[in-house]
C-alpha cells in the first residue's frame, strides 16, 4: 500500500514535467483540445514514464523527500521544455509580424479561438505550417523520447532550478535569426518594391503611392508566401529540431 502511495506521487509529479508543454507549448496550443484531455494526456504519460523508469522516479520519494519540494524542480523542467517551443513559434509569429507590417497589414490580425489571442496573418500560416512539419517529422516521438532522456539524467528530485542564462541568449537569437530567413523571399520582395515605389513617388508625385503601394505590396506578398513556405520547409525544421535540443542545455543538462 505504501508502495503504491509512492507511485500515485511519482505520477503526479512527473506530470508536472509534461503538462506545461501539453498546456502552453505550441504546436499543442494551436489545436482545440479540451482541457480534461490535456491533463489525462499528462498523468498517461507519465505513468508509462514511471512505469519505465521506477528507480528514477521513486527513489527521492523513498529517501523520504517531501513531494511539495521536489514539484518545484519537476516544474522547472517542464517550463523549460516548453519554452523552447514556445521560442521558435514565437520567432514564427515575429517575422510575420514584421512583414504584415511591411505589406501594409500592420492593423490586420487573425483571432486565435484556442488561446483569445491575436495572431499576425502571415505568421498564423506559417505557425500552422510548422505545427505540421512538427508532427511529420516525428517530433511526437522526439518530445517523448526527450521526457523518458530527462527522467534519466535527471531523476526526481535531482533538477536544480537554475538554467543556463548563454544557452537561452544563443537559442533565442539562433530562433530570431531563422525566423527571418522564413520570410527571406517575401521581406527581399517587399524591400524591392518599396525602392520600386520611392523611385515613382519621385517621377510622378502626381500619383496616389500610398494607395497604389499597398495594393501592390498585397499581392506581392499574397503571391510570394506560398514561395517562401515551399522554399523554407529546411529552415522550419532545422528550428524545430534545434528547439527539442536545446531543452536540455537550457536546464544545464548533459543532452
Amino acid at each position: 500500500m505504501e508502495d503504491l502511495t509512492l507511485q500515485l506521487w511519482a505520477v503526479l509529479l512527473v506530470s508536472l514535467r509534461i503538462a506545461p508543454t501539453l498546456a502552453f507549448a505550441p504546436p499543442f496550443t494551436l489545436l482545440r483540445i479540451p482541457v480534461p484531455v490535456r491533463v489525462i494526456l499528462a498523468l498517461a504519460l507519465s505513468m508509462a514514464l514511471v512505469a519505465g523508469h521506477p528507480d528514477a522516479a521513486l527513489s527521492a520519494l523513498r529517501a523520504g523527500q517531501w513531494p511539495v519540494s521536489l514539484a518545484a524542480g519537476e516544474l522547472f523542467i517542464g517550463i523549460a521544455v516548453a519554452l523552447s517551443l514556445q521560442c521558435a513559434f514565437a520567432a514564427i509569429l515575429w517575422a510575420g509580424r514584421a512583414v504584415d507590417i511591411q505589406a501594409g497589414f500592420g492593423l490586420a490580425m487573425v483571432a486565435d479561438p484556442t488561446t483569445a489571442a491575436q495572431m499576425p496573418l502571415a505568421g498564423t500560416i506559417f505557425a500552422y505550417a510548422a505545427a505540421l512539419i512538427f508532427f511529420a517529422m516525428g517530433g511526437a516521438y522526439d518530445l517523448l523520447a526527450l521526457w523518458a532522456a530527462s527522467l534519466k539524467s535527471l531523476p526526481l528530485g535531482a533538477a536544480r532550478i537554475a538554467g543556463d542564462m548563454a544557452a537561452l541568449a544563443s537559442f533565442l537569437s539562433a530562433c530570431f535569426a531563422a525566423g527571418l530567413g522564413l520570410f527571406g523571399v517575401t521581406f527581399l520582395v517587399l524591400f524591392l518594391l518599396d525602392v520600386a515605389i520611392a523611385f515613382m513617388s519621385r517621377t510622378l508625385p502626381q500619383m496616389n503611392m500610398l494607395l497604389i503601394g499597398f495594393q501592390v505590396k498585397s499581392i506581392a506578398m499574397l503571391a510570394t508566401l506560398p514561395i517562401s513556405l515551399a522554399l523554407s520547409t529546411g529552415i522550419a525544421l532545422h528550428m524545430l529540431r534545434s528547439a527539442m535540443e536545446s531543452a536540455p542545455r537550457l536546464l544545464g543538462a548533459a543532452g
